[in-house]
């Protein structure tokens, strides 16, 4: 197979859409992504998964800690300035939680450190012991076959 259909492949898993989140030396630092997912409850764990090319890794790697920001349907255009997607500088509200910076209005904020770290082929599956978390009510961002999607309830 071809690296397209593996690609196509892994488009027909519809995802929430997160924008992980750090700071180091006072500057914040975010990507999108939905490679996401829960570990384990005891203790409280989650995954991330971060390519070798991508510049989040090396500073998750020296901050120690991260956040997850679930996003909310309209959210929309703040996945799309983390993705690189729009190029223009726009404010980003960030509130702070566990001293790190988190995406106010997200439908969840998860704050973790770093538990441990694994290099699998060409990305860093990070690892996060849960430290805080924040929820409000609403509407998820979705994605599938590389598009955003609505879900229909």
């Amino acid at each position: 197979m071809d690296d397209r259909t593996f690609r196509n492949a892994m488009g027909k898993f519809a995802t929430g859409v997160t924008v992980i989140t750090t700071e180091l030396d006072g500057e914040v630092h975010g990507m999108t992504a939905n490679a996401f997912m829960s570990v384990s409850l005891n203790p409280r764990l989650i995954l991330i998964s971060i390519g070798e090319r991508a510049k989040m890794l090396n500073k998750i790697k020296e901050s120690g800690k991260f956040a997850v920001n679930i996003l909310s349907k309209d959210q929309e255009e703040i996945s799309m300035l983390f993705a690189g997607q729009i190029q223009e500088k726009r404010e980003i509200k960030f509130e702070r939680l566990e001293d790190l910076p988190v995406i106010k209005d997200s439908l969840a904020n998860i704050c973790c450190k770093v538990y441990n770290q694994y290099v699998e082929g060409d990305h860093t599956l990070f690892i996060g012991e849960v430290t805080d978390i924040v929820l409000r009510d609403g509407t998820p961002l979705a994605f599938y076959e590389g598009k955003y999607r609505d879900i229909v309830g």
